[in-house]
């Protein structure tokens, strides 16, 4: 699944074409993607204007001038592409191939920009993972996708003290609690290994434990904070089939330094260890023992 940077990388190349923009037609061109499209879901669209596209956790979040709320996850493999003008190509470096199949174009918005223009904002989706939902604007934070998420791990929300408190009196390791989403929303695997690497905190480490040296939660804070911010910043990991909407890859991984290293020196400087890789509630984790014993 795609992790929050990527999400919100996707959430900025969306949001200069749909923010201000009235949606003059939607075709759905099937019934479903993960769950069963809205009932009504081009009609309740059609002729509404967009005031913003937001981002909680992993999901795009569209306000429109009156309810509906749609909300949008990518899933697995779910891209935008836009197509501005009359002509088919789009702005962008295309390092990485798309998705052009039309038989994966399952909706097609067609937008009035501000300015007049006319778009076509299409979603691609080959493993049908991905979704779009409504709710109520009234009680979109109690929708079954949203409900019950911690704090955002962007900003200075999430400091020291606020991830002692979500860590305090857990038994479990340190990894599987900062990828509950109740504690930390939008926290993926990939992400998580690289704060507690920059941390210096092995993933086997308990969680309340962690919790109990206010120092380690500030570093640790830091570090989150950090590695989302710098992988927002370079456009994702563009791991697999994410891409941005412009067709471009993040070039994040490019700075990793422990994820999918299994086996290669510790990037720390001084530390002269390896990184391994291990299993964490089926899930690889990487991690350097000597510098995060």
């Amino acid at each position: 699944m795609p992790e929050l940077p990527e999400v919100e990388t996707v959430r900025r190349g969306l949001q200069p074409v749909f923010e201000g923009a009235r949606i003059i037609e939607v075709e759905q061109r099937r019934p479903n993607l993960r769950y069963p499209f809205p009932v009504d879901f081009a009609a309740r669209l059609r002729g509404r204007a967009v005031v913003s596209l937001g981002r909680r956790a992993k999901y795009l979040v569209m306000h429109l001038d009156a309810d509906p709320v749609l909300i949008c996850h990518l899933g697995m493999s779910g891209s935008f592409r836009i197509h501005s003008g009359e002509g088919e190509s789009l702005p962008g470096d295309f390092h990485y191939a798309r998705s052009k199949d039309e038989a994966h174009d399952h909706a097609v918005f067609h937008l009035e920009g501000a300015d007049g223009g006319r778009h076509r904002v299409v979603f691609n989706d080959p493993r049908r993972f991905g979704f779009m939902l409504f709710a109520e604007t009234a009680a979109l934070d109690a929708h079954p996708s949203l409900a019950g998420l911690g704090v955002e791990p962007t900003g200075n929300a999430l400091d020291g003290k606020l991830l002692s408190g979500l860590l305090s009196g857990r038994k479990t390791p340190i990894k599987a609690a900062l990828l509950d989403q109740r504690l930390i929303a939008g926290l993926g695997n990939i992400y998580v290994c690289e704060a507690l690497w920059r941390a210096r905190i092995s993933p086997l480490a308990q969680a309340g434990a962690v919790a109990a040296d206010p120092v380690a939660c500030a570093v640790l804070a830091q570090a989150i904070r950090e590695v989302i911010a710098e992988a927002i910043e370079a456009g994702g990991s563009s791991l697999r089939d994410h891409i941005r909407t412009d067709g471009s890859l993040g070039y994040f991984q490019h700075s990793f330094s422990v994820y999918d290293r299994e086996g290669e020196p510790c990037l720390r400087p001084g530390c002269g260890g390896t990184v391994a890789r291990i299993v964490q509630s089926g899930r690889s984790t990487f991690y350097c023992p000597s510098c995060q014993p």
